[in-house]
This record gives structure tokens, C-alpha cells and sequence, in this order.
């Protein structure tokens, strides 16, 4: 078996609609085991691009040298049992993504701002109806989660007038942005009309958007807020929280486009929230030939020595 042969576990489906991973690729030869092309040896296969997979499979290739995630995030990945010790394991980076990421929370940010709910409802009555819109230079937006998506969502924020805030488990530095660490959070929430999430999913993050931290964050006093807003990973999350902070008006609205199971469950309350926009986890779908090309850039560094770029950090999560 040629020893630059891909190994390949995700079902790209949908998101090839705009082209293959394979055009990406530079002619390397896959094995595509969603496609249901199962060799009896994986004997020879060196890397191996995974999402969800079943437990046992990187017990069939023992000359494996690279894992490579399918996403920006990787918890699907190190939740695997059966991960292998040793291998280091990449996470998709990628402008395509990273862009797409920025501009869905742009879009939430204003949708939000701009009273777009209110406008929705008062087209399908026919009704000429004005709501305030504050600029947005009156709104405070926290981010938590300040990893290359969270940089280039606040940096995106910034520029269209916003007051801009990040926080993280180790204090960044961003220009025009004060950020805070684990020390300062309520500190961080106290100033946040508008909260995004764009947090990795380790130990310390789950759940950490509960009902306690909604009733830090603050009201703006024209719009209704505070707006959660979480584009990152649905188990950070606690949805009866959530749903309860809606009913009560300890949020204002929410933007969700992950949450703690998927598909979303038709019977979720969540659904019939007035206030909420719901997303099937499409905030930052994979451009699938950029991560082809991605993949196919880091298996030509690290057989030219070079090295491969943003190793996962096991002790982190992330």
C-alpha cells in the first residue's frame, strides 16, 4: 500500500455540494471509509483524517504517524477510547473557516442589534411597526475563547463600531481589546450586553454556560439582553438553563448553532423561543477542498522535516 495513502473517516456529503476533498488532495490516494471502501489491512497507512469514528480503528494501523481532526475542534477526537498514545494529532486551521466562523457571529451580533426578530414578525403581519436600534457602539460584546476564531471574530466586531471584550483560561493580548483570564470573569461578564462563545470543549469548559453565569452578564438599557450567542461547542452548554433564562428574561435572545446533542431534538423547547435563532452547526461548515489542501500542506511538511503546525495539546484539551 503506497505509504502516503489518506485514511479518511468523515462524511462530506453536504458540504462537497461545492467541490471534493479529493481536489485538494494533489492526486494522493484515499482510502474513504465512510464511503464504505473497507480494505482487510490498514497495514502501511500513515495518516488519518478523522471526525466520529468506531473505537477500534486506529487499532488496524499500526504504522500510523499522524491523526489529523476534520474540524476546528477536537473533542470528538480525543473522546475516542481507543486514541492512540504518542501520535500527535493536528487541528484544521484554515481562513476558509476561520472567516466563515467571524462572519456568522457578525451576522448574529447584528441580527440582534438591528431587532431582526421584530422586523421578521411585523413583515408577516403586514405591520409598519419601529423598534430602537441603538449603534453599535452603545452594545459591549464578551468573547470567551480567544483561540484564531475568537481573534478574528473580535477584530471583525471592532471594525464594525462595537465595544469589544475577551476573555480566556491564559490572559491574550489583542490591540483595542481588553481581555481578561480565569481570575477575571465575573469582572468580564459584569461589562457584556452580548456574550459569544467560541470555547474548545475540555473539563473546565463544560457547561460552563449555565444559569449562574447568564445572571452576571449585563442589561443594556434600550435593548432587550443579555444575548448569548455560541458558535463553539454544544456541551459548554446547559440547554434547561438556557431555555429557563429565556422564560424568566435573564436573556434577552440567543444564537445557537451547537448544543449538547445533535440533531437538536424536535421536542426542545428551544425551538419555540420567539428570540432564539437556531442553527443546525452550520456557523463554520469545513470548506472540504481547503481542508484537503490543508491536510495535503502538512503531510508534505512533515515528510520534508519542516514539522507540522497547530499540534493539539493533550494536557490542554485543545
Amino acid at each position: 500500500m503506497d505509504k502516503s495513502t489518506l485514511f479518511l473517516s468523515v462524511d462530506f456529503t453536504a458540504a462537497e455540494k461545492l467541490g471534493s476533498i479529493h481536489d485538494g488532495l494533489d492526486g494522493r490516494p484515499v482510502i474513504d471509509w465512510s464511503k464504505g471502501e473497507r480494505p482487510d489491512s490498514l497495514a502501511g497507512i500513515k495518516y488519518a483524517l478523522v471526525w466520529e469514528f468506531d473505537h477500534d480503528l486506529f487499532d488496524r494501523m499500526p504504522d500510523l504517524e499522524v491523526i489529523f481532526s476534520a474540524g476546528a475542534g477536537v473533542d470528538k477526537v480525543l473522546s475516542n477510547p481507543a486514541l492512540p498514545q504518542g501520535i500527535p494529532i493536528v487541528r484544521f486551521v484554515d481562513h476558509s473557516l476561520t472567516t466563515r466562523m467571524s462572519e456568522w457571529i457578525c451576522m448574529q451580533c447584528l441580527n440582534h442589534l438591528r431587532q431582526q426578530k421584530h422586523y421578521d414578525e411585523a413583515q408577516k403581519k403586514a405591520v409598519w411597526a419601529d423598534a430602537p436600534q441603538p449603534q453599535a457602539s452603545d452594545v459591549t460584546i464578551g468573547i470567551m475563547g480567544l483561540g484564531v476564531l475568537g481573534q478574528d471574530s473580535a477584530q471583525k466586531l471592532k471594525a464594525l463600531g462595537f465595544n469589544v471584550l475577551g476573555w480566556s483560561r491564559t490572559k491574550k493580548e489583542m490591540e483595542g481589546v481588553d481581555c481578561y483570564n480565569e481570575s477575571g470573569l465575573d469582572e468580564f461578564l459584569s461589562q457584556c450586553h452580548y456574550l459569544v462563545g467560541l470555547l474548545p470543549l475540555t473539563a473546565g469548559t463544560t457547561g460552563i454556560f449555565n444559569k449562574g453565569l447568564f445572571t452576571k452578564l449585563a442589561k443594556h438599557p434600550v435593548l432587550s439582553s443579555p444575548i448569548f450567542i455560541n458558535g463553539g461547542r454544544g456541551k459548554s452548554q446547559v440547554e434547561v438553563d438556557i431555555a429557563s433564562c429565556l422564560e424568566d428574561g435573564a436573556l434577552g435572545g440567543v444564537s445557537l448553532d451547537v448544543f449538547e446533542n445533535e440533531p437538536l431534538d424536535a421536542d426542545s423547547p428551544l425551538w419555540r423561543f420567539d428570540n432564539a435563532y437556531i442553527f443546525p452547526h452550520v456557523a463554520a461548515n469545513s470548506d472540504v477542498m481547503s481542508l484537503g489542501r490543508y491536510v495535503d500542506g502538512q503531510i508534505k511538511r512533515h515528510e520534508s522535516g519542516e514539522g507540522l503546525e497547530n499540534l493539539v495539546d493533550l494536557s490542554l484539551g485543545y
